[in-house]
């Protein structure tokens, strides 16, 4: 393969922009929305509550001027984790929230035991029955009040769904052990264009200083850094060159040393561009996944895939998620050698994979056989590829235009093959 890719807008960032919407009783205008599943789906979640949205290629209009309902559909929340997010402003603004527990990718136990202990440090009674988070903040004001919460691990969801709360809280909060991870730090900037008070976002101490309410915005999302990371990975399992452009390097710190680590060059062009140019040779290496600045977890399945045409033995620890390693007895169909024991997985590096029929069980491991597949002899069939439209914005569409032979050779939504093949020549994908 070779060429240019353009990576799209972080996937992670606009579900929880998206929700981050409800706060504001008037119209944002959101823009590098990728094309993804995912989008759609929280979509559809606040327009069964009264969000009139409207798209315009990379543009979302969404006008939260009435938030007709406090309950979101069962149907569509129990099929994106992501959507739970909305528990915090529907609070926010309305005083009550009925949201049923989440749903999404099985790769582990994701609780949301954190985001409720966080609401009802805020003045919030919480009670889950039947599958339904119900909140509602007693008294007159129905306004939630500032508080000083501790988190027990660095959640993601738990510091996004509270920081939005707070923003329009009584008080100030203070959120320690907070996730750093430059998604949280995409959607306080968000909320302070918005007319938010938050500050230390990128820091484990985030603090929000309520406000009455929130005005309109315009607001760009941050790239897609584990696009660019799967990007990256593609180019180093094919030995291609390949130019990413809209990318944050500061973002993919972790991920460029590993690869650096194991032999690859990359060089940084400009404020917004990496490149990645072949390797003779793949070195072994250990991995072990950590919030971040460490090694992100949705880059774990990429990179075993990548280690097992490393030579020597590699270690790989996910520490993340206790479900995350599913991938490997799918890439052991295509000849790598992958021994799992718990959280770990130990890879031996092989001379080469053999396409075979494979199976993505969640978003990061079929993006990861994809990339097996692109590496190896003959051709592979995957199903699942609607696990990858979750996520990647036209994935197969952009290793096409890097002179992949890849052919979607089916659209229904449960039985989706993508079909690869290399035999040592640019790689090609066919859909």
């Amino acid at each position: 393969m070779q060429g240019h890719v353009k990576v799209s807008g972080a996937k992670n960032s606009a579900l929880v922009i998206m929700a981050g919407t409800l706060l504001c009783s008037g119209d944002c205008h959101i823009r590098n929305v990728p094309l993804l599943a995912d989008v759609e789906r929280m979509g559809q979640v606040l327009s069964a509550l009264g969000i009139r949205l409207t798209r315009n290629g990379d543009t979302l209009d969404i006008n939260a001027s009435e938030i007709t309902t406090s309950k979101a559909p069962y149907e569509l929340v129990t099929q994106l984790r992501a959507s739970f997010f909305a528990i915090g402003p529907i609070l926010a603004r309305l005083g009550v929230a009925q949201m049923p527990l989440p749903g999404g990718c099985a790769i582990g136990a994701r609780p949301v035991d954190l985001h409720v202990r966080g609401l009802q440090a805020m003045g919030a009674e919480v009670q889950i029955e039947h599958g339904i988070c119900n909140a509602y903040v007693p008294g007159s004001s129905g306004r939630l009040k500032g508080a000083k919460i501790y988190l027990d691990s660095p959640s993601v969801g738990a510091t996004e769904t509270l920081m939005m709360a707070a923003t329009l809280a009584d008080g100030e909060t203070i959120i320690e052990n907070a996730a750093r991870e430059p998604e949280v730090v995409d959607l306080a900037n968000f909320c302070n264009a918005m007319g938010a008070k938050i500050q230390g976002a990128g820091t484990s101490t985030i603090t929000i200083v309520g406000v009455p309410k929130l005005h309109s915005t315009e607001y760009n999302i941050i790239p897609d850094r584990i696009e660019a990371g799967t990007f990256l990975v593609a180019g180093a399992i094919t030995r291609s060159e390949i130019t990413l452009s809209s990318v944050c390097a500061d973002h993919l710190f972790p991920v460029i040393a590993k690869l650096r680590d194991i032999g690859v060059r990359i060089i940084e062009e400009g404020s917004d561009c990496l490149r990645i140019l072949p390797a003779e040779s793949l070195k072994a290496t250990d991995i072990e996944t950590l919030p971040h600045p460490g090694f992100p977890t949705d880059m774990q399945a990429p990179f075993m895939a990548l280690l097992t045409l490393a030579e020597g033995d590699s270690l790989i620890n996910e520490s993340v998620f206790e479900n995350r390693l599913r991938h490997a007895s799918e890439l052991n169909r295509l000849g790598a050698d992958i021994r799992v024991k718990g959280n770990a997985a130990f890879v031996r590096g092989v001379p080469m994979l053999s396409g075979a029929p494979v199976i993505g069980t969640d978003l990061r491991a079929s993006a990861a056989l994809v990339l097996a597949g692109l590496a190896a002899e003959g051709k592979t069939t995957f199903q699942g590829l609607h696990h990858l439209d979750r996520g990647y914005d036209r994935f197969d569409l952009k290793l096409q235009q890097l002179g992949a032979r890849i052919l979607r050779v089916s659209e229904a939504s449960t039985n989706v093959e993508l079909a690869t093949s290399t035999n040592n020549s640019p790689a090609s994908m066919t859909t």
